[in-house]
């Protein structure tokens, strides 16, 4: 009776040391977007400007939408939105936003632009951008499912609100 507890406790831990192996084997990442989901570097470029002035706004949020490809319905922007990648724009208004997606299909990628240091720069009414990607400039080495990076260069002219 005693041997047979034993060799099922034994055998327990034997099953248990196992199966952990192959939990933290599991976890290990593997590369981003591997097994048949080719990727690529997707990159917006520009500069943001007061569409009345025409001089570059600083501190300027420009991000990528929380998925991948949102979809907007009926023109309407889903709030609140949590960007997935952002950058401000320098003292120049220029920003470089670049960030990894799945390469292929809809190439239409929504870019979200706002004001987010208040009064600080003049008060700016938020854009939304859908930047097509499929003529954009392509470069970069693509390597096994990587495509390479497709860039996009704008000139981004943001409405100042008016002090009421």
């Amino acid at each position: 009776m005693k041997i047979k507890r034993l060799l099922i406790k034994g055998i327990n831990l034997i099953l248990a040391g196992i199966l952990s192996m192959f939990g933290f084997v599991g976890c290990v990442k593997h590369g981003l977007l591997e097994y048949g989901t080719p990727n690529a570097d997707y990159t917006v470029k520009g500069a943001v400007v007061n569409k009345a002035t025409g001089k570059p706004i600083e501190g300027i949020r420009v991000a990528y939408s929380p998925d991948n490809h949102a979809i907007v319905m009926y023109g309407v922007i889903t709030a609140p939105y949590t960007p997935k990648n952002h950058v401000l724009t320098n003292a120049k208004g220029e920003f470089k936003l670049t960030e990894r997606f799945f390469e292929g299909g809809n190439q239409i990628i929504p870019v979200f632009i706002e004001d987010i240091d208040g009064e600080e720069n003049g008060l700016f009414q938020m854009e939304y951008l859908e930047v097509d990607f499929s003529q954009a400039e392509h470069g970069g080495k693509p390597k096994s499912w990587y495509g390479g990076e497709y860039t996009v260069t704008l000139k981004v002219e943001m409405t100042e609100i008016e002090n009421q």
